[in-house]
């Protein structure tokens, strides 16, 4: 059975909450949420990775305690841990884009494996901390390009720098959990989760985000790879788990453990499906074009099997690719009209949760 907003309510009222990475896409949602059910939220963080940015959009920063910092910096990160005393900490930081990764290969290790070393040491150090959850990717796996779901047993072994940094980052937060938390004073699980898509996501070199610029543009949409096939899910459904694991592991350690997160089979379509959804959602006679650039290596097939976390949890995805891609052209039209880009996201998550 899923958890309720009560449910989270009087979980997360008053608790102490630090998130890393909160000035990113899904830290800024997140924020979002544990703000409106009382939580006393502390992000850090670098500068938002975007120009616009959902958390500047949002005026996140007046909302919570918002830190400005490097995940890179373990000095610095101690000092705002021992400062909070969080109760849960939930960690985002990352260097995310897959292309990017292939441009920047040391500065993507050094956020995605040192990043994750510094939070589960502070982790470590910080007694009040009793919940974490290190929220990694779908492209942990070493991709044979299969059609069946990859399982949480299955070898982790990502391709590209982005995604081998994030198998890094399972093992190093499994050796910390058999090395250091085996008393079940903290309880820690890793999160691995689709291609997620919504309002205020502004990065370069993702489908939908290029999609809302080019229909806000007039421009025909440029599709790189469109029989790539990827499990796409609104960015609402991860962060409902997420928030479901920190509050069942600090009440129970039994639930501590690595969890996929992502869409029923179903949803799991090709680039240019998803395309064709964004342009009958927009309307405007919007239309797309197949244009390989030749760019770098980059997994033509991926599913995940998500049978544990809808058993151990009762989770079932509330929204199919279709709503997905409504709703975030909802999101992006209000906020191309100018409209309060904070009332939109208060009011996509009430229709959500509730």
């Amino acid at each position: 059975m899923r958890d309720t907003w009560e449910t989270f309510c009087e979980f997360y009222r008053g608790k102490r909450v630090l998130v890393t990475g909160h000035t990113g896409f899904k830290g800024a949602w997140l924020c979002r949420i544990l703000t409106g059910l009382g939580a006393s939220v502390t992000g850090y963080a670098a500068e938002p990775p975007t120009s616009p940015s959902l958390f500047d959009a949002a005026g996140l920063e007046e909302t919570m305690d918002s830190v400005t910092g490097d995940i890179r910096d373990l000095n610095h990160l101690r000092q705002i841990f021992e400062r909070v005393q969080p109760e849960v900490v939930f960690h985002l930081a990352a260097q995310p884009i897959v292309r990017d990764s292939y441009q920047r290969p040391v500065y993507t290790y050094e956020t995605n494996v040192m990043g994750t070393v510094h939070m589960l040491e502070c982790v470590r150090l910080t007694p009040s901390v009793v919940s974490c959850l290190n929220v990694t990717t779908d492209k942990v796996y070493e991709n044979r390009e299969w059609e069946y779901g990859y399982r949480e047993c299955d070898p982790l072994d990502g391709y590209d720098p982005y995604s081998n940094s994030k198998s890094c980052s399972e093992l190093v937060t499994h050796s910390y959990i058999k090395s250091f938390f085996g008393d079940g004073r903290c309880r820690v699980s890793t999160a691995r989760a689709g291609n997620v898509i919504g309002g205020g996501d502004f990065a370069q070199d993702r489908i939908i985000p290029d999609c809302v610029r080019a229909a806000a543009a007039g421009r025909e949409i440029v599709v790189r790879n469109p029989s790539s096939i990827r499990p796409y899910q609104h960015v609402l459904e991860p962060l409902y788990v997420y928030l479901t694991i920190a509050m069942r592991q600090y009440e129970d350690p039994g639930y501590s453990g690595y969890y996929n997160v992502g869409p029923d089979d179903r949803d799991c379509v090709t680039t240019g499906q998803l395309t064709d959804l964004f342009c009958r959602a927009w309307g405007d006679d919007i239309r797309w074009v197949d244009r390989s650039d030749k760019g770098p290596h980059e997994a033509s097939f991926l599913r995940l099997d998500c049978s544990r976390v809808k058993r151990v949890f009762g989770w079932q995805p509330r929204l199919d690719v279709r709503q997905a891609v409504e709703w975030t052209v909802e999101w992006s039209k209000a906020w191309l009209r100018g409209e309060e880009v904070v009332s939109m996201m208060d009011l996509q998550i009430e229709r959500f949760f509730r």
